[in-house]
């Protein structure tokens, strides 16, 4: 018998969702619906069911069969992995097309399951959905371009407000416009500026979601040769984007600076996504454009979990989980938490939620690389955090997770660890990463990652004006040179007075 995965988390059960957009079909298994979704298997399919349908109304037969014979695919991978929820989505193209109907029906033939036909309230809905999924409390405009059509959702510190559909997809301005990018420029344009939103996202950020977008984003990463390959969280002033955006939008794309990072598939619709994010800039003027992941199939899996589910921090969910998967003991990583709140608390450290959530997310995190080469463990967690599949923590936070683990390895905070992720960290949080770090130090050695000794340990207040902290007498051998001289090191770097007592 094939011994179980213990790579994956226990008794989840894996769903699938079937997404039929305009220009790709994708299939997404994930290990289960939950607050922090992980994907299994990831594919997609550029059909093109949009190409065309604004000058002819019809799915393009040669389009109708790449798509068919995707799902067909889909369908066998779906059974191989066992999965049971299956949710197949269609969007603009599928409901707009005058033949969309025979194709939704050859369509669910080939999944083998029901379609779900999605509005154009429908997607705005979902897309916002998404971003409230993968951020924490989101506060600004999400838009979600497809190949067939713009959504724009408004949301209030993650409540979803006023929604819209706009026929501004890649596929289908590159249609409208005759391949005339000047045209496509004044479509967008007058499009977004008669919306009804001039302003709605004003000193907020815009939440870009969507495959043209995202590779815009990955070119932008490779001309400023930024560090952190990871598009979620990708934040850059919105101001910042329009030499960039205009550049694409005149420009040779297979003659743009960086343009290997792009597959040559997507680069035909590259111009099209700038076009129409430089009208979203001009006309709902948000302080700066934020990558988003997470859209329309994210969003719908989470209208499915409960509101209790939903309240939850996916950040801490998703370390919560990456902590049992790969940390000594994760219930040792809980109680470090705690004993880390109470220091915090005793030492009067201020922090701001971000900040504690941070710190929480950090101290779940810890001990996740202690199977590497114990001259690798600090390196090798800083890469594993900064680059992990996270959502709800900016590329900031990213940094912070990583170098807290880095320097709890290694020890000697004036070294350069890694240059690039200090920057991204900036002076307060790193600052921030190397105190924790050095509290991790103390609670580690006093604990040998063993779960039941932290949450017996008390701070207490001495008569010299500074602080005791107290391990009961059972625990009095634990008290030697090595946690001494830790905790004098913590001790320098919170600027008080602290000894190991018994007591």
């Amino acid at each position: 018998m094939e011994q179980s995965a213990q790579g994956r988390i226990a008794g989840r059960k894996p769903v699938a969702v079937v997404d039929i957009g305009s220009n790709s079909v994708r299939l997404v298994l994930y290990e289960g619906n939950n607050r922090a979704l992980t994907m299994l298997f990831n594919e997609k399919v550029l059909s093109g069911l949009g190409k065309g349908i604004a000058q002819t109304n019809k799915l393009d037969e040669r389009s109708v069969a790449s798509a068919l014979g995707a799902l067909k695919r889909f369908r066998k991978l779906i059974d191989q992995a066992g999965v049971e929820e299956v949710y197949p989505l269609a969007t603009a193209a599928a409901r707009e097309a005058s033949n969309g109907p025979d194709f939704v029906r050859a369509a669910e033939e080939a999944i083998g399951t029901p379609i779900r036909i999605l509005s154009g309230q429908d997607e705005a809905f979902y897309a916002a959905q998404g971003v409230i999924a993968g951020f924490h409390v989101p506060n600004g405009v999400a838009g979600d371009m497809g190949g067939g059509s713009l959504e724009l959702v408004d949301m209030a510190n993650g409540r979803i407000g006023t929604g819209l559909t706009l026929p501004l997809g890649g596929l289908r301005l590159q249609d409208l416009s005759g391949n005339d990018i000047s045209k496509a420029k004044a479509i967008a344009d007058s499009e977004v500026a008669n919306c009804g939103m001039t302003g709605l996202a004003e000193g907020r950020p815009f939440f870009a979601v969507g495959g043209t977008w995202r590779n815009l984003a990955k070119l932008h990463m490779e001309q400023r040769r930024y560090p952190l390959h990871v598009m979620h969280g990708y934040e850059v002033a919105a101001s910042d984007w329009l030499t960039f955006l205009d550049m694409v939008v005149k420009g040779d794309p297979e003659k743009l600076p960086g343009i290997a990072a792009v597959s040559k598939p997507r680069r035909a619709l590259l111009a099209y996504g700038a076009v129409a994010l430089q009208a979203v800039l001009r006309h709902l003027r948000p302080s700066s454009v934020v990558l988003s992941a997470l859209g329309v199939r994210e969003g719908f899996l989470h209208t499915l979990l409960t509101e209790e589910e939903r309240r939850k921090d996916p950040l801490l969910e998703a370390s919560r989980e990456f902590s049992i998967l790969r940390s000594r003991s994760p219930r040792h990583s809980e109680e470090l938490v705690s004993f880390c709140q109470r220091t915090f608390e005793t030492l009067g450290i201020e922090e701001t939620p971000d900040e504690e959530r941070l710190r929480a997310a950090a101290c779940l995190l810890s001990d996740v690389g202690w199977r590497a080469h114990p001259d690798y463990r600090g390196p090798q967690s800083l890469s594993m955090l900064a680059h992990a599949s996270f959502s709800a923590v900016d590329h900031a936070g990213r940094a912070y997770l990583g170098l807290a683990s880095y320097y709890r390895h290694e020890g000697d905070f004036l070294q350069n660890a890694m240059p690039e992720m200090q920057t991204l960290a900036g002076p307060r949080l790193m600052a921030r990463a190397q105190l924790l770090a050095s509290l991790f130090r103390v609670a580690y050695v006093l604990t040998a990652s063993t779960p039941g000794i932290l949450d017996r340990l008390r701070w207490r207040p001495d008569a010299r004006g500074g602080f005791r902290l107290l391990l009961p007498p059972d625990l009095a051998g634990l008290v030697s040179e090595k946690p001494l001289g830790r905790l004098e090191q913590f001790a320098k770097l919170v600027d008080r007075r602290l000894r190991l007592d018994i007591g």
